[in-house]
């Protein structure tokens, strides 16, 4: 079976007390609850995640960073190695999410080199894609995950996309209080699917996970996951509050 996930996204929120505050009651909601069906993340900024990272050790719930740099180690002021955060003791990293995208322009070759620097290191990738409001209406949605696939991940080996979740956020969902119909999501993870299975066989396809990113909540979490190809969400506004996270999690 296809593993569950709940990855949180904290983008720039919480001071480093409030961070760790939040990590110790998420950890402690999970860790008093039975087997989760679901493998839960927080993605936090890299001020906290040495110390989330300590406090979810031995917890229910890893950790993971939110980007990398595209390079290994040298002078490059102000970036953070895959290597780097790796050390922290945090499993994941998040790879081109479409803020990245967007207001640091990078692009399909720059996550590429991501990519392979954060596998290199040892870190699980959740690899986002998807496409704007503009796209969607012009009919170009598959067009253009396609191509952020193809260039962006699909250089990989197949040993190494075991280590990869990929995310899809319809971009004209995220923040805007839109977010994709079932079928739509159904739709386009579908794709996705497919287009895995073309470049990597039918086994690969069907262990991958591809989660839901776009404005999703407690009030629709159950029904998006419902649908065969939707393993779980990539959760942004709602992983900054307890309740709701915790309603999505249990949503799986």
């Amino acid at each position: 079976m296809r593993k569950k996930i709940v990855a949180g996204n904290w983008k720039m929120n919480m001071n480093l007390a409030e961070g760790l505050k939040f990590a110790e009651s998420v950890s402690r909601y999970f860790n008093n609850k039975p087997a989760a069906k679901a493998e839960v993340i927080l993605c936090t900024p890299f001020i906290h995640l040495g110390g989330v990272s300590a406090i979810l050790e031995n917890s229910k719930v890893a950790s993971g960073a939110q980007n990398c740099a595209s390079e290994e180690s040298g002078a490059y002021t102000g970036e953070v190695s895959a290597g780097m955060i790796k050390s922290t003791g945090a499993k994941y990293v998040i790879i081109g999410h479409s803020e990245r995208r967007s207001y640091y322009h990078e692009d399909d070759a720059i996550l590429n080199r991501k990519t392979s620097m954060a596998l290199k290191s040892g870190l699980k990738v959740i690899f986002c894609c998807g496409e704007v409001k503009e796209e969607r209406e012009t009919g170009k949605h598959f067009e253009v995950v396609k191509r952020q696939l193809e260039n962006g991940l699909f250089l990989h080996s197949g040993n190494e996309m075991a280590e990869v979740v990929i995310a899809y956020e319809p971009v004209w969902a995220i923040g805007t209080g839109l977010t994709a119909t079932p079928d739509q999501a159904q739709e386009m993870h579908k794709f996705i699917r497919q287009l895995v299975n073309e470049k990597y066989g039918k086994e690969i396809a069907e262990d991958m996970t591809i989660l839901y990113g776009g404005s999703c909540k407690p009030s629709n979490a159950a029904e998006i996951f419902s649908k065969p190809d939707v393993d779980g969400g990539l959760i942004g506004g709602a992983s900054l509050k307890l309740d709701d996270f915790t309603a999505i999690v249990e949503a799986v």
